[in-house]
């Protein structure tokens, strides 16, 4: 009996192992993805049983064209990137929740505030992200200009923008490296506002998760346990996260990176419970939900209960 229960979990996890996870973050190599790349540095993927190949989207293959034509079996999305999604008819299941807090922030050119700038013209991504945005500027009568950007931050640094989104862990370093001025009156945090949505979290098709619940469940509590890793060793998880962005050829610094992994990891954790929960919240998909209806953003109520692995 024992040796029939051990065979049948080694045959197991032999399998699972026979099937590679392609896991592509929805960006280019950056420390916002570190702890999966520590959970493929340290052997955590391959201790749970899971072969696991990071690859990242480019310009002609977002990460959720590639998740729909079955190039990669796994994504991370913000949750209301995968609400309209799913609105959009391709059930997602959401296996490991690691973001719980918003990170977007809108940042207003000469000190002005944000909430004056009637008609401003405001950079917005050119690949979404900006769903909460959109509400905000609706529901205050703002009627923002949006312009769309693919990834910089350019156009407002050359004074063509009266305000831009920024994300708190990344395009915010890079216009406070430009020099821009960071003060509380032209800083608007979307989380202290009513927008506190979370953001990342990994995504599979429902179709996949259904067939593949056990190697799901293996690859989310690996990535979970590199998240943790990461946020207990800082300057390791550094290291790493510097030799994916070399070999993926990424402009960047180890100083922008330093900073937003530290920005990454406190974005984790729980205002309320001050935690590193590593869940979806309910209430956060009904608000998101809401707000995303009442802007048409959303053709029906997504519903907490559709998104997760039950």
């Amino acid at each position: 009996m024992i040796l029939a229960v051990v065979l049948t979990v080694y045959c197991s996890v032999v399998k699972a192992q026979d099937e590679t996870i392609v896991f592509t973050p929805q960006w280019t190599a950056q420390a916002q993805f570190a702890g999966y790349y520590v959970a493929e540095a340290k052997g955590f993927y391959r201790e749970a049983g899971v072969k696991v190949k990071i690859e990242h989207p480019s310009a002609t293959q977002p990460a959720m064209s590639r998740l729909r034509n079955n190039e990669c079996q796994a994504t991370t999305l913000q949750v209301c990137q995968a609400m309209e999604i799913v609105d959009g008819g391709i059930p997602l299941v959401n296996i490991l929740q690691t973001s719980m807090n918003n990170a977007m922030v809108i940042v207003s050119a000469r000190d002005k505030d944000p909430l004056t700038q009637k008609g401003a013209r405001v950079g917005i991504w050119s690949v979404g992200f900006g769903q909460l945005a959109i509400c905000m500027s609706k529901k205050d009568h703002l009627n923002y200009n949006w312009v769309r950007f693919a990834q910089n931050v350019n156009l407002f640094v050359v004074g063509a923008l009266d305000a831009t989104l920024a994300m708190s862990y990344n395009e915010y370093y890079q216009l406070v490296q430009a020099g821009i001025k960071m003060t509380d009156k032209n800083v608007y945090r979307f989380c202290d506002h009513g927008y506190n949505v979370q953001e990342d979290g990994v995504y599979v098709t429902r179709e996949y998760y259904a067939q593949h619940k056990d190697q799901a469940r293996r690859f989310a509590q690996a990535s979970k346990k590199g998240w943790e890793w990461a946020a207990a060793h800082p300057d390791e998880t550094l290291d790493i996260v510097m030799q994916y962005v070399e070999k993926n050829n990424i402009a960047t610094n180890r100083v922008m990176q330093r900073l937003m992994l530290k920005e990454v990891l406190r974005l984790q954790v729980d205002r309320e419970s001050k935690k590193r929960e590593f869940r979806l919240r309910p209430d956060m998909v009904r608000l998101a939900s809401k707000l995303m209806m009442e802007n048409k953003m959303l053709s029906r109520e997504i519903t907490y209960e559709e998104l997760i692995n039950n």
